[in-house]
C-alpha cells in the first residue's frame, strides 16, 4: 500500500476523481451547520458510494475494512462490548485473540475513541473500517441477542432450582407472563433466525449444556450455548408454543408454531426427539409469504430447463422430483405449478405442509390426526374434475398407486421421491408395487437435483485441474464431449472476511432431466437395474448430477469438491 502521508480525505477524494473541487466546497459548507464527516456528508448527497468511501479510507488510514453482515458474531464475542457502547462510539466487535479485539469502526481515526473503548473493555483494539450501513444491519441483527441473552440466561439460573425441573416448567407454562425470561429467550431465538434467513433452529442438550444453531446456506452454524439448568423450561415452552404434550418426554412428538415476527408470517414445525442428554427440538421455519420462484431463479442450464420444461407441458403422465430432504424438491414443484396455472386449468395439490401459496390453486394440508393423508387426498381429487395434481410426496405403495390411475386416466401428475438419482426412481416405483409395464407407461420425466454451497465471488480464483487428476476419468464419463487430454479450468474460494473464510456464500442447484424414451420404457418393462436404466439414460443424452454440478464449477458457481460431494454421497 502505498504510503499517502495521511493526506485529507478530501484531496485523495479528489485526485482519484470520486468528486471535484466544488463538490468539496459545498460539502465543507455543509459540515459546518449538520458537523457530520465529511465522507458521510458526500454519501447523503450522493456524490459517493458507501464501497467507494471504504476504498478511499482503507488507502488513507492504512486500515482494512470488514463486512460484518457476511460474518457470524458469537454470542461471547458481542457480550464482550456492550450494546451502549457499540452505539456510542459506531463500534462492533468481530473477534477477539487473546487481549487483543478486533473492532469494526465507522471512524477509525477517534483516537480518542479507541483509548476510551481500550481503558473500558480492558483489551487492546484492533481498529477495521465498517461501513454506516452495514454497522446499522448488524444492530437490527445482533443487538438484542448478544447482551440480553446473556441477562436472560442469568435471570433464568437465578429462578430455575437446578435439582428442580417442575418450578422450569411451571415457568414456561406461563404464556401470559411475556416478560418471563424464558418467553423472551424463545422469542428472541425465533427471531434471529428470521433476520438471519435461517431454514431450521436446533436445540441440542449435551451432556454439560444445550448447543443452539441455526442452519443457514445449508450449514449448521452455532449461535449460542445455554446452561443445562435451562433446558426443561425451554423445552416447556416451545411444546406448549407447538400444542404438544409437556408431559410426555419418552416419545418423539410433532408440532406446529404459527407467528408474526419482524413482519414475516412464520409457519414453525416442530419435532421433539428424546436423546440420553435430554429432549431436542428441531424447527423448520416456513415463511408464509415467500414469493414462487421461476425455474430459471434455480440455477437449471439452459437446456435442462428446456428438456424439463418440454416433459410437464405434456399433457398427461406422472414427473418425478426426486432428492434428499432439504434438496429445494417443493420450491421446483412450485415453480412448475406457477408455470403451468392458467385459468383453464383445474390444479389441485395435497401437501405438508404447504410452503408456498400459489393464487389459483387449490392446495391441501396433509393433517393426520384428521385422516387427511396423500392417499386420501389423492383419492378424493379424482372427483374434483383436475387437470393437474401434485402430491407432495409418494410414500407408499397406496399412493403410488393411486399416481398411477390418475395418470393413466389423462391427468397429469407432479409428486417427489427420496432416492438418490432420477433412474432409480423407476425401480423405487416397481418396488413399491406398481407393476413394471405400469411404471414404463405412465412416467414420462423424472428431475433428480440437489442443492450445493456456491462460491464466494470475492474471493473465487481459478486453477487448473490437470488431466492425471483422479476426479479426472468421472468427469470425462459425465462430460464425454471434453478433451481427457487437456487441463480443466476450475474455481475455489481462498477464503475472506465476506465469507467468514469458508470460500463459499449462498447456494446452487444441480440437476439431472432423465426423459423417458422406448430405451428407457423397454428397460424398464424387464425389470432392469437401476445401474442399467442409468447407463441407458447417459447413452440417451441424460446429463448426470455430476456432469451438471462440473459445468457450474466451471462456470465459478460452485467448488468441484461440493459438487463432488453432494453427486456422490446424497447430501
Amino acid at each position: 500500500m502505498a504510503d499517502t502521508g495521511r493526506r485529507k480525505l478530501g484531496e485523495l477524494l479528489i485526485d482519484y476523481g470520486y468528486i471535484t473541487p466544488e463538490q468539496l466546497e459545498n460539502a465543507l459548507v455543509l459540515q459546518k451547520t449538520d458537523g457530520r464527516r465529511i465522507g458521510q456528508i458526500l454519501v447523503g448527497l450522493g456524490l459517493l458510494t458507501e464501497q467507494s468511501l471504504i476504498e478511499i479510507l482503507e488507502f488513507q488510514l492504512g486500515i482494512p475494512h470488514v463486512n460484518i453482515s457476511r460474518r457470524l458474531i458469537p454470542p461471547e464475542i458481542l457480550a464482550l462490548v456492550p450494546e451502549e457502547l457499540a452505539r456510542k462510539y459506531k463500534v462492533f466487535p468481530i473477534e477477539k485473540h487473546n487481549k487483543s479485539l478486533m473492532l469494526g469502526m465507522v471512524d477509525p481515526s477517534d483516537v480518542f475513541a479507541i483509548d476510551d473503548l481500550k481503558l473500558k473493555l480492558g483489551h487492546d483494539i484492533q481498529p477495521f473500517i465498517i461501513s454506516e450501513g452495514d454497522l446499522s444491519r448488524a444492530f437490527t441483527t445482533y443487538y438484542g441477542m448478544g447482551d440480553q441473552a446473556v441477562r436472560v440466561f442469568k435471570e433464568l439460573e437465578d429462578q430455575i432450582e437446578i435439582k428442580d425441573a417442575g418450578n422450569a416448567e411451571e415457568q414456561a407454562g406461563d404464556a401470559g407472563a411475556e416478560d418471563a425470561p424464558i418467553v423472551r429467550l424463545v422469542n428472541m431465538l425465533i427471531t434471529q433466525a428470521v433476520k438471519q434467513k435461517a431454514s431450521d433452529i436446533h436445540i441440542q442438550p449435551t451432556e454439560g449444556d444445550v448447543r443452539i444453531r441455526l442452519r443457514i446456506d445449508g450449514v449448521l452454524r452455532d449461535i449460542m450455548t445455554s446452561p443445562k439448568a435451562t433446558l426443561p423450561a425451554l423445552i416447556s415452552r416451545l411444546k406448549i408454543m407447538a400444542a404438544m404434550d409437556i408431559a410426555e418426554k419418552r416419545v418423539p412428538q410433532d408440532g406446529r408454531i404459527q407467528a408474526v415476527v419482524e413482519g414475516e408470517a412464520l409457519d414453525l414445525r416442530v419435532s421433539s426427539l428424546p436423546t440420553v442428554h435430554g429432549e431436542k427440538i428441531v424447527m423448520r421455519l416456513l415463511f408464509k409469504n415467500n414469493t414462487v420462484k421461476s425455474l430459471d431463479q434455480l440455477g437449471f442450464l439452459p437446456d435442462t430447463i428446456e428438456n424439463f420444461r418440454t416433459i410437464y407441458n405434456l399433457p398427461y403422465g406422472i414427473i418425478l422430483v426426486t432428492g434428499p430432504t432439504g434438496s429445494g424438491k417443493s420450491t421446483t414443484l412450485s415453480a412448475v405449478l406457477n408455470d403451468l396455472n392458467s385459468p383453464d386449468k383445474n390444479i389441485v395439490t395435497v401437501e405438508d405442509p404447504v410452503e408456498y401459496e400459489i393464487k389459483g390453486i387449490s392446495q391441501v394440508q396433509v393433517n393426520r390426526k384428521a385422516g387427511l393423508l396423500f392417499s386420501t387426498a389423492l383419492r378424493s381429487f379424482l372427483r374434483q374434475d383436475p387437470d393437474i395434481m401434485m402430491v407432495g410426496e409418494i410414500r407408499d405403495g397406496e399412493t403410488a398407486r393411486i399416481a398411477v390411475e390418475a395418470a393413466m386416466t389423462g391427468h397429469l401428475v407432479l409428486s417427489t421421491l427420496h432416492t438418490n438419482d432420477a433412474p432409480s426412481s423407476l425401480t423405487r416405483l416397481i418396488d413399491m408395487g406398481i407393476e413394471p409395464f405400469l411404471a414404463a407407461s405412465v412416467v414420462i420425466g423424472i428431475l433428480a437435483q440437489r442443492l450445493v454451497r456456491g462460491l464466494c465471488k470475492n474471493c473465487a480464483e481459478q486453477y487448473l485441474l490437470p488431466p492425471e487428476h483422479e476426479m479426472r476419468s468421472a468427469i470425462s464419463g459425465a462430460l464425454p464431449e471434453i478433451d481427457p487430454r487437456q487441463p480443466l479450468t476450475f474455481y475455489r474460494g481462498r477464503g475472506c472476511r465476506m465469507c467468514n473464510n469458508s470460500g463459499m456464500s449462498g447456494r446452487t442447484g444441480i440437476h439431472e432431466v432423465l426423459v423417458m424414451n422406448d430405451a428407457v420404457r423397454d428397460a424398464v418393462r424387464r425389470n432392469a437395474s437401476s445401474d442399467e436404466l442409468k447407463k441407458i439414460a447417459v447413452a440417451s443424452g441424460m446429463r448426470t448430477l455430476l456432469g451438471d454440478g462440473a459445468i457450474k464449477a466451471m462456470k465459478g458457481k460452485t467448488s468441484l469438491e461440493a459438487v463432488w460431494a453432494a453427486a456422490y454421497s446424497g447430501d
